[in-house]
């Protein structure tokens, strides 16, 4: 059961993942919260204005990987607007973080892509966090949100 707390950091992925396509970017957004509710770090996607490795949920992880301990990082929480990719649930899973919270799932993306006439807009396989890190808890997708989350992809795919 999520918390309005937990909506909150969730509205504010949603929030930089509009920022993101703004700047020119994919729209991606995540949240970094410790053990107490507290933001600790935030990011955006930055695939275009920064090199196409900039996943804002590989970003909070390197983050936390530098400047909290293994047991703050097993308590952390990341929010975060798509479920992460294979290399962003890597960098977290070896980073040591916790729970995972997101708006839209990999697989939505994918129907998505497709109704918008997208063959494949990943040039990975797309894996769930579950299958590269199978013991980080995660949450997700979330009604409502989610369908913030699909207008800002269908906007990003006019813009291309």
């Amino acid at each position: 059961m999520l918390t309005d707390n937990d909506m909150q950091h969730l509205r504010r992925c949603v929030e930089l993942a509009t920022e993101a396509l703004k700047a020119g970017d994919e729209p991606f957004g995540s949240v970094l919260v410790d053990s107490e509710g507290a933001v600790l770090n935030e990011d955006r996607n930055r695939v275009n204005t920064v090199d196409a490795t900039y996943h804002p949920e590989i970003a909070v992880a390197r983050w936390a990987a530098k400047n909290m301990t293994s047991e703050e990082r097993a308590k952390a929480v990341v929010y975060t607007s798509g479920e992460h990719c294979a290399m962003c649930s890597a960098a977290h899973g070896l980073a040591g973080l916790g729970r995972i919270v997101y708006v839209s799932s990999s697989k939505q993306f994918g129907e998505w892509m497709k109704e918008m006439g997208v063959e494949s807009p990943l040039p990975i396989n797309t894996l769930t966090i579950q299958e590269v890190a199978p013991n980080v808890p995660v949450e997700g997708p979330i009604d409502g949100l989610d369908d913030e989350v699909k207008e800002l992809q269908r906007r990003a795919q006019q813009k291309s």
